[in-house]
């Protein structure tokens, strides 16, 4: 009798340290935003057929170590990212090789049909400047939270690498923040006065 009350103890023991793993990188108060992307609407620029956004961005993938997203014919990638519904951007985290992987990042908020040659021509949102250890301790950048409100898309340029490479690699990017409740208008009952 005392053999069944064990395995029940030791059961729910590994589920809750099992949950504390993924939420020690999730900023408290804040929500892994992957479930909220539009897939349909994702693009990536420049980036190596073989090793695309999916590799990065999408959960399953984005845990593998032996996926990754990579630039193609130079160090450059401009990412678009759609929501389904209005998200508040917290901050982001990104993974990469220490030498690859991405040094300077700017975020642009609702800013839709950039490339290239114009990605120069609007103030971002915010800029991240990544170090090497920030690739490979997994730390989420807090983003300034005060522009990042009521965002719909999400550009991010991919400015530069940690060596001044040819190839870019990010392993993985995550996004952190909350949806934004929104009022359906047509919910809304008239009241008549009497």
């Amino acid at each position: 009798m005392a053999a069944a009350p064990a395995p029940t103890a030791a059961a729910p023991a590994p589920a809750p340290a099992a949950a504390a793993v993924p939420s020690a990188s999730v900023p408290r108060g804040q929500v892994d935003l992957v479930d909220f992307i539009d897939w349909t609407g994702v693009e990536c620029l420049n980036q190596d057929p073989a090793h695309g956004i999916a590799n990065a961005l999408k959960q399953g993938y984005r845990e593998d170590e032996g996926l990754h997203l990579a630039s193609d014919s130079d160090e450059q990638l401009l990412i678009y990212i759609p929501f389904m519904q209005v998200i508040k951007l917290h901050s982001a985290l990104f993974k990469g090789p220490e030498e690859e992987g991405p040094k300077t990042v700017k975020l642009f908020s609702n800013r839709e049909h950039m490339g290239f040659s114009n990605v120069n021509d609007f103030p971002p949102s915010d800029s991240v400047d990544l170090s090497s250890s920030h690739l490979l301790e997994s730390k989420p950048v807090t983003l300034k939270y005060v522009k990042f409100q009521n965002v719909r898309s999400l550009t991010m340029f991919i400015e530069d690498n940690q060596s001044g490479a040819d190839i870019t690699k990010i392993q993985k990017i995550a996004l952190y923040g909350t949806t934004v409740d929104t009022t359906n208008m047509k919910d809304l009952k008239k009241i008549e006065e009497h």
